[in-house]
């Protein structure tokens, strides 16, 4: 299509992978839906790893075989190692089916793959087309009940305006919506990076030969001011990076510069990292660090999220609605899962299947809650990083998580049920609890446990744990503990695999997923 129509029922801002696999589900139910996208794909993006989630998200909109057939770079798990006195932790994507591993992916290329999908599945996609402003219902400027009904556009120069039913704002970490219009967006001070980056060709590879073949390394910085990625791609090159706190690397590039200021450059600032990281060191001893214009990338890394997801004949999603340092590669998981909900209450909107309201209700409590169960697993893991404990608490304690720590009770079984308000104390056994997903993982010493106490206590179907059932079962066995509070604490991340049945399960607002293709939407919970 050359022409962008004059109305459309959904629009879509942005054909990143919240956008794309918004316009993907709405298009595969017959929803008219267009997609206005600023920049022309293929067009560069960080963020190259992926979780197993992914899977059975491509599956849904019928893209799996596309990601299966591309070629990139199989993640059979990831290797974290958050101390130096100890062996790194280790998830196994694959401990259960081959097909559970995730990929290492070209940005660029992964994105341009679910964009022209959406295509395919009949959303009409215009690049190189900016948003610059959206018009609201004049009956509702004067409220807090916003409803946009149309946006004004510039595309090749000339100005155009497009009217829609709902409004779906992927527009990434710009977030028109919330940034400009709502007014809602609050940054979390905990998590105030900065990220350097850059690109190697000859590296080593983690446990070659093993089940862990080629799995991505993370290693935190021995001085605690952040941590380093190292990700191998499909290409045979691997993207290595820094996450620091921004201080931090402030003061670090003013102290490199006084000592060296004829030498001193961006590039020279990532590489003195390296000392920090003996483990990503010996990755890259036999490497060359590819140079081009701008071989060392930078960016600050704010996470941040707005207090409400959705209103009036509108969604946001991906970045607009909320970005998380991006430790646990939680963010084209929460992209794609913020699109299906989006595509799934419009649709459940546009078919009576509940109001308006109740759609927007599910999809804010939804986006909440996947958001906050990352964010306490990433500030879990900072926890190790910067032993700071009471930093680690900073930014949580508020409104907008409440609700979505009802998601995430069932994790500090054991505590009292205070009200809304979360305690200290709640907050702090939340984030002990999680602290154990990177313990080091041992496949002998799970073995030697398995064959004391039984291969079934440690499946990861089991019910929650809490400390005082641990110790009863493990007594005074350190082993025993150590391997039972790791297989406890990964079993909230079940969902990573099997995301859509997962979400199939749960009742938010009396409302439960209809997850079927050409009848998606919603069910009471009744009628379920």
């Amino acid at each position: 299509m050359s022409d962008i129509p004059a109305h459309t029922t959904v629009l879509v801002i942005g054909g990143g992978p919240s956008g794309a696999y918004t316009a993907s589900v709405l298009a595969n139910e017959g929803v008219q839906v267009t997609v206005l996208e600023a920049a022309q794909f293929p067009r560069y993006h960080i963020g190259e790893s992926m979780l197993p989630s992914i899977n059975s998200f491509y599956n849904f909109i019928g893209a799996e075989e596309k990601l299966r057939k591309f070629g990139f770079c199989p993640k059979p798990g990831a290797a974290v190692k958050l101390q130096r006195n100890k062996k790194e932790a280790y998830t196994n994507f694959i401990e259960r089916n081959e097909h559970d591993a995730s990929y290492n992916v070209v940005r660029s290329q992964l994105d341009e793959l679910l964009l022209r999908h959406s295509q395919e599945c009949g959303a009409a996609v215009f690049e190189q087309t900016r948003v610059n402003d959206i018009v609201f219902d004049e009956k509702t400027v004067d409220t807090d009940k916003l409803r946009p009904i149309g946006a004004n556009y510039t595309r090749e120069g000339k100005s155009g305006y497009i009217t829609f039913d709902y409004l779906v704002d992927s527009s990434g970490s710009r977030g028109i919506m919330s940034t400009k219009y709502l007014k809602n967006r609050k940054m979390n001070q905990t998590l105030h990076n900065i990220a350097c980056w850059g690109y190697w060709s000859g590296q080593g590879t983690y446990m070659p030969g093993t089940y862990r073949h080629n799995a991505p390394w993370f290693e935190a910085l021995s001085d605690e001011s952040g941590w380093a990625w190292f990700i191998p791609l499909h290409d045979g090159t691997v993207s290595v990076g820094f996450v620091m706190d921004k201080a931090i690397s402030i003061s670090k590039k003013a102290a490199l510069r006084e000592s060296n200021p004829d030498e001193y450059s961006l590039k020279a600032h990532y590489l003195d990292q390296l000392q920090y990281t003996p483990g990503l060191r010996d990755l890259l001893k036999n490497a060359t660090m590819k140079e081009s214009e701008e071989a060392v990338k930078s960016a600050s890394d704010y996470s941040y999220s707005a207090s409400s997801y959705a209103g009036d004949h509108f969604r946001l999603v991906g970045d607009a609605a909320a970005f998380i340092d991006p430790f646990f590669s939680s963010g084209c998981h929460l992209a794609h899962l913020g699109g299906l909900s989006a595509g799934m209450t419009i649709c459940a909107s546009i078919k009576k299947d509940c109001t308006e309201e109740e759609a927007i209700k599910y999809h804010d409590i939804k986006i909440a809650t996947s958001y906050t169960r990352f964010l306490i697993v990433v500030l879990s893991a900072y926890k190790q990083i910067r032993s700071q404990v009471n930093n680690v608490l900073a930014d949580i304690d508020e409104d907008n998580y409440d609700r979505a720590f009802d998601f995430f009770r069932p994790i500090i079984q054991g505590t009292a049920d205070v009200g809304k308000q979360l305690t200290e104390d709640e907050l702090q056994k939340t984030i002990d609890y999680c602290t154990n997903i990177f313990l080091p993982s041992d496949p002998e010493l799970r073995e030697s446990v398995g064959n004391k106490i039984g291969f079934d206590a440690l499946k990861a179907s089991n019910p929650v744990l809490n400390a005082e059932e641990i110790e009863k079962i493990g007594g005074p066995d350190e082993d025993v503990v150590m391997v039972l509070k790791h297989v406890n604490a990964r079993k909230p991340l079940v969902g990573l695999y099997e995301a859509l049945d997962v979400i199939k399960t749960e009742n938010i607002g009396g409302f439960v997923a209809r997850l079927k293709r050409g009848e998606l939407g919603l069910t009471p919970e009744a009628k379920a």
